[in-house]
Parts: structure tokens; sequence; C-alpha cells
């Protein structure tokens, strides 16, 4: 996002100003319960990042048992190795992660993902990438042909003052909806019957911690409404989009969580953060974790390192260029823990990201022309053989002399 596409993200700074007190009321989940609540016919399809030994994680060792030996084999030294995927966020930036996928298939050598994971707009394209070369054109579709008046909508003079957003998501609630048909559902929960994992990252904004949802146990449910509202949520930036508010119960009680763009975080996940203090479930269910290893690759829909752009001295350009700098730095951090992650455990890394020679011209935050301009440039550095980056810029180890 640059210049004249998130000029209007300025107005989020005098929202506290203008605002007073009018938002609808809510009654939140109480601190002391954050940990205890649960959709109504939905235990077991998120954790909230911290929480240990819940029916989610439990969960995904189970996967292991479930997956089909023809997909992941053992290797020659007697270890497992599970592809996985990471898709970032990055508004229309996702255009090449789209595109680079597409492109991917092409070449030949794109895996079965034992895990796919996605934030923002990554979450969009998750659940394509997540089934395979057979949806290539979905999202393909989704990111060419779709502009600003696809994804937003104006709201009526004085709501995005006295609101819960400047503008509406509406038109992008309807999009991911009909894109989320009862097919793609069906193909989900067959392949995570088959032990393969879908998860999606929100933001929950009271309790400020990242929550993890089980996309394929949503699927197996047959559940499109919440399925597609979680993606929504997860691609919901604050103040610009209205929250997805949730019902949950806990002791008896009905409370509301709000949820938001999983960026507000982080930009990036894997099923690391499910893992952690789980070694006792692995030996719980006969894993030994020195026999599993992961080939990580992580799809960033954004740069990794700084581009020039002219910045007028005012207020709406510097708060426009101000938010996109704090973005980008954030997903660097986040690519950056990914990546200590993997070396510390043996694990395999792998990072794509838009070329810094790409000039983004946008005249709208969602263009179209500039979209598919991206589309075709992550087709392309792919469709040969992607390089992956065996380290994150500047994290290269040395040659050896």
């Amino acid at each position: 996002m640059t210049g004249k596409k998130i000029s209007f993200l300025a107005l989020a700074l005098l929202v506290p100003f203008l605002s007073s007190g009018c938002a609808t009321a809510r009654h939140p989940v109480p601190p002391e319960l954050l940990t205890k609540t649960q959709l109504k016919d939905g235990p077991g399809i998120r954790v909230m990042v911290g929480e240990h030994h819940t029916p989610l994680q439990e969960n995904l060792m189970l996967s292991v048992k479930e997956e089909s030996p023809k997909d992941f084999p053992v290797n020659r030294d007697g270890v497992k190795i599970y592809p996985i995927l990471a898709i970032s966020g990055g508004g229309a930036n996702g255009a090449y992660g789209a595109g680079l996928l597409k492109g991917w298939t092409k070449e030949g050598s794109r895996p079965v993902f034992k895990v796919v994971t996605g934030v923002s707009t990554g979450a969009i394209i998750a659940p394509f990438a997540f089934l395979g070369k057979e949806y290539d054109d979905e999202i393909e579709k989704c990111y060419t042909g779709l502009s600003t008046k696809d994804v937003m909508a104006r709201h009526f003079p004085l709501t995005g003052i006295f609101g819960n957003s400047l503008v509406s998501n509406a038109p992008l609630a309807k999009t991911i909806r009909k894109m989320m048909t009862g097919e793609i559902l069906d193909k989900i929960a067959v392949e995570h019957r088959r032990g393969r994992r879908l998860f999606v990252g929100t933001a929950n904004l009271d309790a400020q911690r990242f929550v993890i949802w089980d996309m394929g146990a949503i699927a197996c449910r047959g559940d499109a409404e919440l399925f597609s509202k979680v993606i929504l949520a997860s691609a919901a930036i604050p103040v610009v989009f209205p929250p997805s508010i949730f019902k949950v119960e806990a002791d008896g009680k009905v409370y509301d969580e709000m949820h938001a763009d999983g960026g507000t975080l982080t930009q990036v996940f894997t099923a690391y953060e499910l893992l952690r203090g789980m070694s006792q479930a692995a030996k719980n269910f006969n894993i030994d974790p020195s026999k599993t290893k992961s080939k990580l690759y992580v799809i960033r829909n954004g740069y990794m390192s700084p581009v020039y752009m002219k910045v007028n001295d005012e207020l709406v350009s510097l708060a426009a260029r101000s938010f996109e700098i704090i973005i980008d730095a954030q997903g660097v951090g986040d690519v950056y823990k990914l990546y200590v992650f993997s070396k510390e455990g043996g694990n395999d890394f792998n990072l794509a990201f838009i070329p810094p020679d790409f000039e983004n011209h946008s005249k709208e935050m969602f263009d179209p022309k500039e979209m598919r301009r991206l589309f075709d440039r992550g087709y392309e550095d792919a469709v040969g053989g992607y390089k992956w980056h065996k380290a994150p810029p500047g994290a290269e180890e040395p040659a050896l002399k």
C-alpha cells in the first residue's frame, strides 16, 4: 500500500479526537474467562496462542496418525519431511503470492502441504493454496479481477467518525462468502480427514492475543458462514474495516469477542505457535519429534527491503507512509522469527517476497491493472523455477572461501 491507496488511513489518527463514545454496547469476555470461552457447538476449532494442551493442539498431533503415507513418505534417514506453507498479509500485494503459486504449479515442483497458514490477504489465498493446483484459476480471478469497490464501500456521512470503522467491508464479505462454496468446504473437509491442516489467524482485540482457527474442522461441520466470517475477520484492518464479533459462551453465560486483522499481531505464522510446550502430548501419541522435520515455505506478500517513495510534508501523506513502514517492518521481523525457529530446529527454510525492482504504480488501494502486473511478475518468477531465499535479506550465511 502506497501513497493515495492508503491516504484515508490517516483519518484513523483523528478518530480518537472526533468520536464521542457512540459505539455499540458490548458484553466482552472478562479477563479471567479469556481461556475458557467456546463458540456454541464449536469446541476445539481454535486456540489462543499461549494456551497449552488444548483440543486443537491434540488434534494437530492426531493428524500425524490420519495422514496418507504416500503424501509424506519417510526419507532414507527414517525422517518424515513435512512441507509447510505460510502466506503473509499484504492487501493487494497478495497478487504476488497468487501468481507465484500458479507459476510454481506450472514449474512442477509444488508439493502437497501438510499445513497451510494464512493471515489477512493470506487467509483469502490459503484455502485455495491448500486444495492445490486445481484452484489456481480461482486465486488468479480474485487477485486480478477485483477492484477497490469490490472490497469496501463508503459509510453514510459521520458513520466513519462515530461508528467502528472508516469504511464498510460489506463488499469483501459478499465476495468471500461467494468464493467459499459448499464444494470448497467439502474438499477441505476431505483433506482435513486425511491428516492435512489449514489454519487462519485473527487478533482478539480485547485480549491482545493471536487466535489460530482450524479451518478444516470448520469445513467438516459444513459451516460456510463461520468459515467466511473468520477469513473476513483475519482481513479486517482495524479502524479501516469493522471488526468481526463472535458470540461465545463461558460458565453458562454469553459474551462477545471482537476479532480483527491477524496482521495486527503477526504478518505470518506457522504451526510452531501451536506446538510450543507440546512435547508431552507428542509422547502421548507415540510421536518422536526427532523423526519429523519441516520444509517451510514462506510467501511474504510485501517487500523485505526499503522502498523509496517521496513523502509530502502533510498529515495525510505522513500518516500513510508511517503506517506502511510500520507494517513492512513488522512483516520483516515476523519472517526473521520464523527463520530463527527453523534454523534452531534443523528445518529447511525457504522465503519468497516481492523483488525490490518491482515498482508499484497503483492509483487506488486495489488497482486491477497493477494487481495483474504483480500477479504476472509472481508467475514469471516461479514458472522457470523460483530461487527460494534460504535466509531473510541481511541474514544470509557468508559464502565459503
